[in-house]
């Protein structure tokens, strides 16, 4: 049997269908066999014992050795017609008084009529017979009593029996074999929306990703299994969506510096330089080399955030206190832009410091970016029972709601025009959402009337 029938969901349901049905059938088969045959014992059982009633009321009527004579006569015509039946008559001493012709009886026949019993037995032939045996009074009832036997020859029986058990088997077998292809039948059509399922898989690919199962055709045992593989279609998707995006960002993203670089140094080696001059492009060349580089480091913490890569070392961080020493790193700027700012709440989390202190860095840094001069910047730390949550506000334009799901999103921005190197790379919010989830928290933001927040929820406990 190949490895395809042994893996085969209709082969396995045939084949349990079969199983199933070929038992049942099996038993049923047995029971009645075993109640026809019951049936035959009883009308075996229930002739014998009248003739042994028969002759035992005869012999009560007999008071002579001539009424035995003529009791011998009545009942060879009382067996006429009874083929197979034979009856032994034995007075007390154990002389035979009555016998049919080719009457066969075991030797112990007086011990088995003192005790009433009825046998089975085989003769030299190898023929079965079934039998009565009973004591009798004959006339006077102060005479020793007789023993009368009655036995009926199986044969008959037994040649029944052996043609009603093959032609039985025989339609079993037939039955079980139709069931089971009725069950494979069955199976096939059952499991066709499987197929069907299978089918409409093998239509999926990468360029065809927005394909999804039917639900509402299908049976309900199946209709999850399809949901779910319709929900794992659009993360695929999103997946897809995302990487494409992001390498499409990349490139964009790469193709600017370096096209810097090389233009630069072709245009430097077109003739000769004086040293200041080589120095001012070997300068310039470092700025865009570091731009590269933290490029390249960001993109490798968030490859290692996609891959749960990222284990902070934890230790109690006060978030406000790491808040003012960032508002000191930038009080330059905000005091340039004519931005307030303001914190309120307390609050202890247990992470890694750098960490967090590099996602309250992206924040806050958004935040003056995008707060218009004589704007404000609120933080605000609240706790809950189970976590802490830090939220960065600031006036500006209200950012459509169209684009709020995807800010977190890598080298997105709202307005795609604005890709100067002083805005960055697009990686900041990104970084700060995996920072967040690696501490077992998340990021979220929401705007409205003219006001932007940006809130990370960490647990209190890690």
């Amino acid at each position: 049997m190949s490895a395809g029938w042994r893996k085969s969901i209709t082969f396995r349901l045939t084949l349990l269908f079969a199983a199933v049905s070929t038992t049942v059938l099996l038993l049923l088969g047995l029971l009645v066999g075993t109640l026809v045959e019951r049936h035959f014992e009883e009308l075996d059982m229930e002739l014998l014992t009248g003739k042994i009633e028969l002759l035992q009321s005869a012999l009560r009527k007999v008071d002579s050795n001539r009424g035995i004579d003529a009791l011998s006569a009545k009942l060879d015509e009382s067996l006429v017609g009874h083929h197979g039946l034979a009856v032994a008559v034995l007075s007390a001493e154990g002389r035979t008084l009555y016998a049919t012709a080719g009457a066969q009886f075991p030797d112990d026949i007086r011990t088995r009529a003192k005790r009433g019993l009825t046998s089975v037995w085989t003769d030299a032939a190898n023929r079965s017979y079934r039998g009565v045996f009973a004591e009798a009074r004959i006339g006077d009832a102060s005479l020793a009593p007789t023993v009368v036997a009655v036995s009926t020859e199986l044969s008959h029986h037994q040649h029944f029996m052996y043609s009603f058990k093959q032609a039985l088997w025989s339609v079993m077998a037939a039955a079980a074999l139709l069931t089971g292809l009725l069950g494979w039948f069955a199976a096939r059509r059952g499991l066709a929306p499987l197929r069907e399922i299978r089918q409409r898989a093998a239509e999926i690919t990468a360029a065809r990703l927005d394909q999804r199962l039917p639900v509402d055709a299908i049976p309900a045992e199946l209709a999850e299994v399809a949901a779910t593989l319709n929900e794992m279609l659009a993360r695929l998707q999103d997946s897809f969506r995302r990487l494409s995006d992001f390498s499409s960002d990349l490139a964009h993203e790469l193709r600017t510096p370096v096209a810097n670089l090389l233009t630069q140094t072709q245009v430097t080696l077109s003739r000769s330089r004086t040293l200041a001059e080589y120095n001012d492009v070997l300068a310039s060349n470092v700025e865009e080399f570091e731009r590269l580089s933290r490029m390249i480091a960001d993109m490798l913490l968030l490859a290692k955030s996609d891959n749960d890569l990222i284990v902070p070392h934890r230790e109690p961080v006060d978030l406000p206190a790491e808040i003012r020493g960032l508002a000191e790193f930038y009080d330059a700027l905000l005091d340039e832009k004519g931005i307030r700012l303001s914190c309120a709440g307390a609050g202890l989390v247990s992470g890694d410091r750098l960490m967090l202190r590099r996602a309250l860095s992206n924040l806050l840094s958004n935040a003056i970016r995008h707060t218009p001069a004589g704007g404000h910047i609120a933080i605000r730390v609240a706790t809950d029972e189970a976590a802490l949550t830090l939220s960065v506000e600031n006036s500006g334009l209200t950012i459509p709601q169209q684009h709020l799901p995807r800010l977190f999103d890598r080298f997105y921005r709202v307005d795609a025009s604005r890709r100067r190197f002083g805005e960055g790379a697009g990686l900041g919010l990104a970084i700060t959402r995996s920072i967040a989830r690696a501490h077992g928290g998340d990021a979220s933001v929401r705007s409205e009337r003219g006001l932007t927040t940006f809130e990370i929820r960490l647990p209190l406990r890690p």
